[in-house]
C-alpha cells in the first residue's frame, strides 16, 4: 500500500483527528513518565506502541512482545484504527535489541525462556509483515538486532539524523536474526553481506540510502520552525487532494489561499523571511495545539459566490 492508499483508507475518518494524529507522532518521544514497558494505547485513528524502557535503550523482553503481538492483531481487526505506530520512549534508542543478558542468565538457571523468546519474537516479526493496516516505526536513536525486527518489515520506516542501525549479532556468537536472512540480501549489492558479517554501523541519512529506511526526516527542523496553522492545513490539504480532481484541488487551494491571506501567520511570515530577514517569526498560534478544529475547517470552507469556477 503506497502513502495515496494509507491516505485514502484514513480519509473514512475525522480529518482534522487525522492531522492531530500524524503530526503529534511525527515528534519523537523524549520522556514517558508511566512505569509500564510497553505502552499501548489508541489515539484517534492510530494504535501507537511505545517501548518504554529507556534506562535500558528500550530493549525488547519476552513480557513485551507479549503484549504487543495480540494488540497488534486486535488493531489489525479494528476498522476504526487506520495505522499503527511504533516509537522508543527517552529519544536515544528505538531499540536496542532484544534483552540478551536476560536470556543468558536463564539458561544457567535452567529456565527455557530461550525457546519461548525467540519463538514469540519471531512470530511477531511475521506478524508485522503480514500486517493489513499501515505499520510506521520511527526509527530514532538506536535500532539493532531486536528492534530491527520491530521496525524492518513494516510497511514504512522512518530514520532521523540520529538513527544507529547495526546488526552486531555475530560479535556475541550468535547471527543476524530476525529475518536478518530475509532483508540483508535484498539490500543493494553486498551491502548485507557486509553489515551482517561485520556489525558495522549506518548513521542518520545512510540509514534511508542503504534502503532500510523508507523516509528520512531531521527530528530537529521536521516541523518545529514551521506555521502550526500551515502545518495542519498542509497534512489536510494532501490527505484531501489525493482523492480530488485536479480542478477539485485548485478549488480548495483557492479557498485556503484567501484564508491564508486573511489570517496572520501568511504576513508575519513574509516579514520574516523577506522584509525584515530576522528568520524569526512569531507564528499566532505558535504551537499545533492550539489550531482548533473550527479554525482549520474554516480554511476550507466553501466561498459561495467568490469560489473558484471553471
Amino acid at each position: 500500500m503506497g502513502l495515496r492508499e494509507m491516505w485514502r483508507l484514513m480519509s473514512r475518518f475525522n480529518s482534522s483527528k487525522r492531522t492531530n494524529i500524524i503530526l503529534q507522532h511525527l515528534r519523537m518521544s523524549k520522556h514517558t513518565d508511566a512505569a509500564a514497558e510497553v505502552l499501548l494505547e489508541r489515539k484517534g485513528c492510530a494504535g501507537v506502541i511505545t517501548l518504554n524502557r529507556p534506562k535500558f535503550l528500550n530493549a525488547l523482553n519476552l513480557s513485551m512482545i507479549r503484549q504487543i503481538y495480540p494488540q497488534l492483531k486486535k488493531w489489525e481487526q479494528d476498522p476504526e484504527a487506520f495505522l499503527i505506530i511504533i516509537k522508543g520512549a527517552g529519544g536515544k534508542a528505538f531499540c536496542a535489541g532484544g534483552d540478551i543478558r536476560v536470556i543468558s542468565e536463564a539458561r544457567k538457571a535452567n529456565q527455557k525462556i530461550a525457546q519461548d523468546f525467540f519463538r514469540e519474537e519471531y512470530m511477531l516479526n511475521n506478524a508485522i509483515d503480514s500486517c493489513q493496516k499501515p505499520y510506521i516505526a520511527l526509527i530514532h536513536g538506536i535500532t539493532m538486532g531486536g528492534g530491527v525486527g520491530l521496525s524492518v518489515h513494516g510497511q514504512f520506516r522512518v530514520a532521523t539524523e540520529k538513527s544507529l542501525f547495526a546488526m552486531p549479532e555475530t560479535a556475541i556468537g550468535l547471527f543476524p536474526d530476525v529475518g536478518g536472512g530475509y532483508f540483508l540480501p535484498r539490500l543493494q549489492g553486498k551491502l548485507g553481506c557486509f553489515l551482517a558479517l561485520t556489525g558495522f554501523r549506518l548513521k542518520g541519512r545512510d540509514v534511508y540510502a542503504a534502503g532500510i529506511a523508507t523516509h528520512f526526516v531531521d527530528s530537529e527542523k521536521v516541523i518545529n520552525k514551521m506555521s502550526p496553522t500551515s502545518l495542519k492545513i498542509t497534512l489536510r490539504q494532501l490527505m484531501e487532494g489525493s482523492s480530488k480532481t485536479l480542478q477539485e484541488v485548485l478549488t480548495m487551494e483557492y479557498r485556503l489561499s484567501q484564508a491564508c491571506m486573511r489570517g496572520h501567520d501568511f504576513h508575519e511570515g513574509v516579514r520574516a523571511v523577506l522584509i525584515d530577514k530576522d528568520q524569526s517569526p512569531k507564528w499566532k498560534p505558535a504551537d499545533l495545539k492550539e489550531v482548533t478544529d473550527e479554525a482549520l475547517n474554516n480554511h476550507f470552507k466553501p466561498l459561495g459566490s467568490n469560489d473558484l469556477k471553471f
